[in-house]
């Protein structure tokens, strides 16, 4: 049993290292941090995008083992209103530095400027990230982080973007109802795919067993095989 609920200020460290558990063999990311400390340095990149961006105009939802504690997956949404804040950016400079290097800076930018091209422009909620820890994997983790999400927008009526670069993973958001709506070109060695969920008319069928406390908290007895 694990139970989903939001992410504190306190949780980021521990969700970045989850993360960069999760894309340390991703070829996006790949393009960005090499090395054999790749890891170590992915955890610092995911840990100033939390705090440069999800954590003040996003959401980020954590998958927590109800035994101990343990956070086993995380999700990074930005919603449709979301404004990044210049100033956290500054703030988390140094963080991206030791992370990508001086040179790898500009390298990141064009990336993120190629993966937005075919990004749609009406208002929508965007997974930015979605990744489960290792001993983790396979138990319904991620598909419970991305269906607990989706029904709460899909109460608010709106679409879902996101972009993956795992054809296993991409069969997986078919499933939820995502279809594919371009596919991103100029990456070194991959394409990934643009995805698009239209904004539900009515509520789907929950495909977990879930219960929600008022803090918005979700217990989860889950089947489903984990997104990442």
């Amino acid at each position: 049993m694990f139970t989903i609920a939001p992410a504190s200020p306190a949780d980021l460290e521990e969700a970045a290292a989850v993360l960069a558990t999760a894309f340390r063999q991703d070829t996006v990311t790949s393009t960005l941090v090499s090395g054999s400390d790749r890891e170590r340095r992915l955890a610092l990149l995911f840990e100033a995008m939390l705090c440069s961006g999800a954590a003040s105009s996003g959401r980020v939802d954590l998958a927590r083992r109800d035994a101990d504690g343990v956070v086993l997956g995380v999700a990074v949404w930005e919603t449709p209103d979301a404004r990044h804040s210049v100033l956290d950016q500054v703030r988390q400079l140094p963080r991206f530095a030791r992370a990508l290097g001086l040179r790898g800076l500009p390298r990141a930018m064009r990336l993120q400027r190629t993966l937005a091209l075919p990004r749609p422009v009406e208002p929508h909620w965007y997974l930015a990230q979605i990744g489960v820890g290792d001993g983790a994997r396979g138990a319904g983790v991620g598909g419970a982080l991305l269906e607990s999400r989706l029904r709460a927008i899909d109460a608010d009526g709106l679409p879902v973007y996101l972009e993956s670069s795992n054809e296993r993973n991409r069969a997986l958001y078919r499933r939820s109802g995502f279809r594919s709506i371009a596919s991103i070109t100029g990456i070194p060695g991959v394409t990934p795919a643009a995805m698009w969920r239209d904004a539900a008319r009515s509520a789907p069928a929950s495909t977990v067993s879930a219960s929600t406390d008022r803090r918005g908290s979700v217990a989860v007895d889950a089947g489903l095989p984990s997104p990442a």
